[in-house]
């Protein structure tokens, strides 16, 4: 028994997966997705505006991405994703950080304007839109609704990630789901004043 398979063997299910009805693409939506986005959006930007406004360059090692680098892959990586709905298809065209974005709150800013852009297009997409085949890169084609799993599992991780670079890089970390040890020492001492 293999424990790691390629990518595209761990999404075969589509291939056995039953077309997928209208009422079930829209329920997924926005029964699914768009609360989850809501929350994980919430979540990410808390973790991203912990970052030191002069520590972006933090990495734990020579290999990892800055803590800047980090946050800036989860944010355009789901506006990449948020962005294959409407459209339809992938855009694989590289998105660099623009120079705006110079520490976590230009990019905390960045990241609030442009979600609620693509997460206001994707509450008006028809179920034609949804249901829509799309390739991902030749490894696996899904109804379009079906990459918001993608978005959410992809920025879970590396948000994960991030989150561990902010106690060595001198912050402290957020409560993400329910309270971290950084946020229950500041609601005790709060409650002690």
């Amino acid at each position: 028994m293999r424990l790691f398979a390629p990518f595209s063997e761990h999404l075969s299910y589509s291939v056995a997966m039953q077309a997928l009805q209208p009422d079930q693409a829209h329920f997924l939506l926005h029964g699914v997705y768009l609360p989850g986005l809501k929350n994980e959006h919430r979540i990410t930007k808390s973790v991203i505006g912990a970052i030191p406004l002069d520590k972006g360059d933090y990495r734990p090692d020579q290999v990892s991405k800055s803590a800047l680098d980090l946050a800036w892959h989860i944010v355009s990586s789901e506006m990449r994703f948020m962005s294959v709905l409407p459209a339809g298809k992938f855009d694989p065209s590289p998105r660099p950080r623009p120079d705006s974005i110079q520490n976590s709150a230009d990019l905390t800013n960045w990241y609030t304007d442009n979600f609620q852009a693509h997460f206001e297009e994707l509450t008006k997409l028809s179920n034609d839109q949804l249901l829509k085949i799309v390739d991902f890169r030749g490894m696996v084609q899904l109804p379009a609704v079906m990459y918001l799993g993608f978005l959410l599992h992809h920025s879970i991780h590396h948000r994960g990630q991030l989150s561990m670079y902010l106690r060595p890089a001198g912050a402290k970390v957020p409560a993400i789901y329910g309270e971290s040890y950084d946020s229950a020492e500041a609601r005790k001492a709060s409650s002690q004043n």
